[in-house]
């Protein structure tokens, strides 16, 4: 099979109906071989009877494990050489995601690129622009979208950033530094987004501070010595200026000083330890999932 369009959906009954129908009528034009696929991340509703409805393949989670989750259930039950991630709220257009298709043999992972913060409130404007600053940092050049959740991605790349993907909303964020400091291709097509058909967004202000928690995983896993050594660079500078200024006054060392060189040689020494757990940490996962990758193949 071609392709594959996961749909993760929870309590989406009043608009997935009209996605998979939209996917319908535009996917013949790009493809003779593709499947749409809907995972039900347990909706108490009627999402996944009118998803079926519809015409979509559907696997529905016993209970609700996230977004992230979803699109992990999605990448392994799919048939395709492609998986296409689509929102299942009607933000967007089946005419976009035909376009995605249409550049994906030129990069290894396509995203629909929205415009500025289209889509979002306006209170998490700030905090998308301070993580968009700490992504374009780790990923070493500028990302027009990093959480957009409409992209089209090869299916054995997905698998082989599989183990590293979170549960949560942040699945978008970290495949895509995952597949820039992996050294893939990663290209963006302009997208429009239209007004939700149903239901409200899930994101509430707490999400302030997971996005927090996902800025220090995202380091964590792709650049730890990028926190390591700017806080043992200022203890060191903090010790030198206490030894100095202790000689300059009482013309004896500051144990004060002292002290803060050695937690300066402590912070260096274990950034190196976590930059190197982590370098094996991602590349257990991609060999594992290789493995996988090619038996299934």
């Amino acid at each position: 099979m071609e392709f594959s369009v996961v749909i993760p959906a929870f309590r989406e009954e009043g608009a997935i109906g009209d996605v998979v129908r939209g996917l319908a009528e535009v996917l013949p034009r790009t493809s003779t071989s593709f499947e749409i696929l809907v995972i039900d991340d347990g909706s108490d509703d009627r999402t996944a009877e009118r998803a079926r409805a519809a015409g979509a393949r559907v696997i529905t989670h016993p209970y609700n494990k996230g977004y992230g989750a979803s699109l992990k259930t999605g990448i392994r039950a799919a048939k395709g050489h492609t998986v296409v991630f689509m929102d299942a709220d009607g933000q967007h257009r089946s005419e976009d995601l035909a376009r995605l298709l249409s550049n994906r043999e030129r990069y290894d992972m396509v995203v629909g690129q929205r415009k500025g913060t289209a889509g979002s409130p306006l209170w998490r404007k700030p905090g998308k622009r301070v993580l968009t600053w700490v992504v374009n940092r780790l990923a070493g050049r500028r990302i027009p979208d990093f959480n957009s959740g409409l992209r089209a991605i090869d299916r054995r790349l997905a698998l082989r950033i599989l183990p590293l993907m979170p549960d949560g909303f942040s699945f978008s964020t970290t495949s895509t530094i995952a597949c820039i400091r992996g050294g893939f291709t990663v290209g963006y097509v302009p997208i429009e987004i239209q007004p939700r058909a149903s239901g409200v967004s899930s994101v509430t202000v707490s999400d302030g501070f997971r996005t927090l928690l996902l800025i220090i995983r995202l380091v964590t896993i792709f650049a730890p010595l990028r926190v390591f050594l700017p806080v043992s660079g200022a203890t060191l500078a903090i010790g030198l200026f206490y030894i100095v200024h202790a000689y300059s006054t009482v013309g004896e060392a500051s144990l004060k000083g002292i002290l803060m060189i050695l937690a300066a040689l402590h912070f260096f020494l274990f950034g190196i330890l976590v930059d190197q757990v982590s370098a094996l940490r991602r590349g257990e996962a991609i060999s594992d999932v290789e493995e996988i990758g090619g038996a299934d193949g």
